[in-house]
């Protein structure tokens, strides 16, 4: 028998925490706003197939995604639930679209005849309220809602949705969370006075289902969270979230370096006094950032162990503080902080970005391993 060849460097994905998150966020927003769980951009990182499956079993009344290809690929995998998809270019093909029961989105009166033309589709139809990204401006309302009505009234097309998206829903005091809540609650008046009666007005993010309740509406769009991690960093209370993501690795091996060597490529980096040095067999290839040189830890023999002059390509040197454990000792990157590892909000914040960033970036020849202790 051929023996099984460990990971260089893996993922590990926690279906139960999935479950959990959904459950939670179903808890702070009741029973009577629908949930979304967002899983484009392959589930954040974390294997888009599998977590929409583990949300599913936990309540989500419906999955969202960015493009049409990702609907299709849920399909094929089986998923049979409400589900939309929001990003389309001129030409999508809309039929497929049809054909799979999935909802799309609209931005644009050009864009409504391009979906009506492919077949009697649910749109969802987007207002930009201040994000300045997809959606209808706020000049082309009228026109926008009057194409949409007439294309309901001849019978090629079906008015699902009516959404927006907000700016800045991690920040409470931010002005533009009350500026955008009025405009989208204008838009409302608008399109039903225009006729429109759509199944369900959504606005809210993560952020916002967890601390915007005005805005709830009728669905909820919940992303980040569900993966266990804090969609409003130092802004919200405890909310009993459990990342989902282990990223993890084995050191190549260890060695002994003396004052004044400097490390990896650029020496950015010079030893004070004599110390160690661990291998870690993945680099901005995998997906690491760069810039983690010297600013982000991983978690090895007991200890938080620093990065080291710059991330390569393929592998990345952490400060050992004078120990030399054997190859092959684990190195956790990030997980969720349990046994004292870094979490992903730790290396966001070492590195001054978002744990969006750091969930979705990883990938490349690292291998991803879902495991479910409920199973």
């Amino acid at each position: 028998m051929t023996p099984t060849r460990p990971a260089r460097a893996e993922l590990v994905v926690d279906l139960a925490a999935i479950r959990h998150n959904v459950r939670r966020l179903r808890e702070i927003v009741g029973p009577d706003v629908a949930m979304m769980t967002v899983v484009k951009a392959d589930g954040y990182g974390h294997g888009m197939a599998e977590v929409a499956r583990a949300a599913r079993e936990a309540g989500a009344d419906w999955l969202g995604v960015a493009t049409l290809d990702e609907a299709l690929a849920l399909r094929a995998a089986g998923d049979r639930g409400r589900l939309l998809c929001w990003l389309a270019i001129p030409g999508e093909d809309y039929a497929a679209a049809v054909a799979g029961d999935i909802d799309v989105a609209a931005y644009s009166v050009a864009q409504l005849e391009e979906v009506a033309d492919a077949g009697h589709a649910r749109v969802h139809l987007k207002v930009d309220t201040g994000l300045m990204r997809g959606g209808a401006a706020r000049s082309d309302w009228p026109d926008f809602f009057a194409a949409a009505s007439d294309l309901v009234r001849q019978g090629r097309l079906t008015v699902a949705g009516l959404w927006s998206h907000l700016v800045a829903a991690d920040v409470p005091e931010h002005p533009a969370n009350d500026s955008q809540e009025a405009e989208f609650r204008e838009a409302i008046a608008l399109a039903s006075s225009a006729g429109l009666r759509p199944e369900v007005r959504h606005l809210a993010n993560s952020a916002a289902a967890v601390l915007r309740p005005s805005v709830h509406f009728d669905l909820v769009r919940c992303g980040i969270a569900a993966y266990g991690l804090d969609p409003a960093p130092g802004v919200t209370s405890d909310l009993d979230l459990r990342p989902a993501m282990t990223a993890r690795a084995a050191f190549v091996l260890t060695k002994a370096v003396r004052a004044g060597a400097g490390v990896s490529y650029g020496h950015t980096w010079i030893a004070e006094h004599d110390t160690t040095l661990g291998l870690v067999p993945v680099g901005y290839g995998e997906g690491i950032p760069r810039a983690a040189g010297n600013l982000a830890s991983v978690w090895a023999s007991g200890a938080r162990r620093p990065i080291r002059g710059r991330v390569c390509m393929d592998q990345f040197l952490v400060d050992l503080d004078g120990e030399l454990p054997p190859p092959g000792t684990d190195v956790v990157l990030f997980g969720p902080g349990d046994g004292g590892e870094p979490t992903a909000q730790d290396w966001a914040d070492a590195l001054d970005t978002i744990t969006y960033e750091i969930v979705t970036r990883l990938g490349g020849r690292l291998t991803r391993r879902h495991v479910d202790p409920e199973a």
